[in-house]
């Protein structure tokens, strides 16, 4: 098969957030052909460069999300009267008004009213078929055109009251977002010999990155597929509490919005974890098309340091992660502090780097809490002396992997009060650690029964729970036994990549592209693409008896690939 792997701010950049998931999968999944797609965040993203790409890569085209280009289009007239219509009815929807409101946008669709669903649908679908007759969209979206129809559309009767309120520094501030999500409708990714030519395209998150594969279904035919780790309006309500209601209201709208339609049109959608595929169901994904894959991690490096006896300190609690609020340290060194008064000789152990200016003043003021909590053991908020809590980095001599820091400890702890899939505790339980963990997220559906759950914000029950394990070796080493088993089943890149490749064979069976291939003259030629075209199976030798009696020729060993016909790729960069 030939796979278009849509990405946004991801693979194949050094930087990505999916770039280790996606490189996997793109490596273990070598039998079949991957063009890359790739939407880019930052300048600072592209002068990193790429990690470097197997031979089944055979083709990567990138496009910035972090720069406007000019696409130099002056629209027409007609043009503009058909942006005004689509790029109003999407503000309409986003703004709640009633389909044919008076003083609202023009309605789309006659006799029936349309469901908001169909008529975000039939805007996007309108602004992308005009993209495309026009050669891009990218000035009238970035016009003061725009920001007045977005205007138009909160001032309309019918619109939600915080829509009602917004201010020319709201609107402003959404039709840059809105801009920024659309640019794809202006790129040239779509014709035969783009995502036209793929036999299915899988979006490696939802967001921007979908929209490349909805338009390549629209344009061409082509199945799509959505994975998600985390559903990116739970990320936009987490990152933008502070912005203004206005603001906060219309991009959770055009979020939500987005993701039902991409639900909606893929044939199959797959979650990390039950806690992402729950808020799936909620923006509208049809629960049969849901599935669940886990992500898979390479277990050698984490198995071989787990089962080593030397680097374990029985009197040691660790904690893995990006240093930031949401990690909440302050509760696990509240807690470790009633650990002491219990178990004297315990050590902390708080492994990781800050995240950002917000994770370094975090990662400050956890130093000086520590200080403050052990004042006879540390001179001050700098000292090492000997506190029993320490701040580390991975990458120095004692921690070179993340392996050596799970396994240094008797116990793995997380204290989040925030979490989506914790891929820490998934660690630790490959290097078969005992943890203690706080229920928020996927937490509970990841351990299993194979770790301790506190409320998450309850220092006292954290403390307890690490009290109990430090104190009974036993169930420490039966439930560390307990959380690899657990682990090696369930979150390898072996079960990752074997569930990946039975629905790629399982979505086109179900719904192959259907080309046309022309002939010298330009004519259809009939039966092209033979029947056997999209079996989902690599036909290799077969038995040499058969063979010798004069069967079939792909019985003599001469391996046959059962894939349709492809243009010749492009050299990746």
């Amino acid at each position: 098969m030939r796979i278009g792997l849509l990405t946004e701010g991801g693979y194949p950049y050094v930087s990505g957030d999916a770039r280790l998931w996606c490189d996997r999968l793109v490596h273990g999944l070598a039998q079949h052909e991957f063009d890359v797609y790739a939407l880019s965040r930052s300048e600072h993203q592209e002068d990193e460069g790429w990690i470097p790409l197997p031979p089944n890569v055979r083709r990567v085209r990138t496009a910035p999300l972090w720069m406007a280009e000019d696409d130099e289009v002056a629209l027409g007239r007609r043009a503009r009267r058909r942006f005004t219509e689509y790029f109003g009815e999407l503000a309409a929807v986003l703004c709640g008004v009633p389909e044919g409101a008076s003083g609202a946008v023009r309605s789309l669709s006659e006799g029936v009213p349309a469901s908001e669903a169909d008529r975000f649908a039939n805007a996007l679908y309108g602004l992308a078929e005009l993209a495309r007759d026009e050669g891009g969209l990218a000035g009238a979206l970035r016009s003061e055109a725009a920001v007045r129809i977005l205007e138009r559309a909160c001032r309309a009767p019918g619109a939600h009251r915080a829509a009602r309120e917004a201010r020319v520094p709201d609107l402003l501030a959404v039709a840059a977002h809105l801009e920024r999500a659309l640019r794809p409708l202006s790129l040239d990714w779509y014709e035969d010999d783009g995502l036209g030519a793929v036999d299915l395209c899988h979006a490696a998150s939802g967001g921007t990155a979908v929209l490349p594969g909805l338009l390549a279904r629209h344009f061409t035919g082509v199945p799509l597929m959505v994975t998600e780790y985390g559903v990116r309006l739970r990320t936009h309500y987490l990152t933008t509490p502070d912005a203004p209601p206005a603001v906060r209201s219309l991009l959770a709208a055009f979020q939500g919005r987005l993701a039902a339609e991409a639900y909606g049109r893929a044939e199959v959608v797959t979650a990390g974890n039950t806690h992402t595929r729950r808020w799936q169901e909620r923006c509208g994904a049809d629960r049969e098309k849901l599935r669940t894959v886990y992500p898979g991690m390479d277990a050698r490096p984490f198995a071989e340091v787990g089962e080593s006896p030397d680097c374990v300190d029985p009197d040691s609690l660790v904690w893995v992660g990006r240093v930031e609020p949401a990690k909440d340290l302050v509760s696990l060194l509240h807690a470790f502090a009633e650990v002491r008064k219990r178990q004297p000789k315990t050590r902390l152990r708080i492994v990781g780097a800050p995240a950002g200016p917000e994770g370094a003043a975090y990662l400050g003021h956890c130093r000086t809490l520590a200080a403050q909590l052990f004042p006879d053991e540390a001179a001050g908020p700098h000292a090492a002396g000997d506190n029993p809590v320490s701040f580390e980095e991975i990458g120095g001599p004692d921690l070179p992997v993340a392996a050596y820091a799970y396994a240094s400890g008797a116990v793995t702890v997380l204290s989040s009060v925030v979490e989506g899939f914790p891929v820490g505790l998934a660690e630790a339980m490959l290097c078969g650690r005992a943890t203690v963990s706080t229920d928020v997220g996927a937490v509970v559906e990841v351990i299993g029964g194979t770790g301790l759950v506190v409320p998450p914000r309850n220092p006292r029950a954290l403390a307890e729970a690490c009290v109990a394990l430090l104190r009974d070796p036993e169930r420490r080493a039966r439930l560390g036994a307990a959380a690899r088993a657990r682990a090696l089943e369930l979150f390898t890149v072996e079960q990752n990549i074997e569930a990946f490749h039975g629905i790629y064979l399982e979505i086109v069976s179900r719904a192959p592209v259907r080309r046309v291939v022309l002939d010298g003259a330009g004519e259809p030629l009939p039966f092209s693409v033979p029947a056997e075209a999209h079996v989902a199976v690599r036909w290799t030798t077969a038995s040499p008896r058969l063979a010798a009696r004069g069967g079939p020729g792909w019985a003599a060993g001469r391996p046959v690939r059962a894939t349709t016909p492809v243009p010749a790729p492009e050299g990746a960069r």
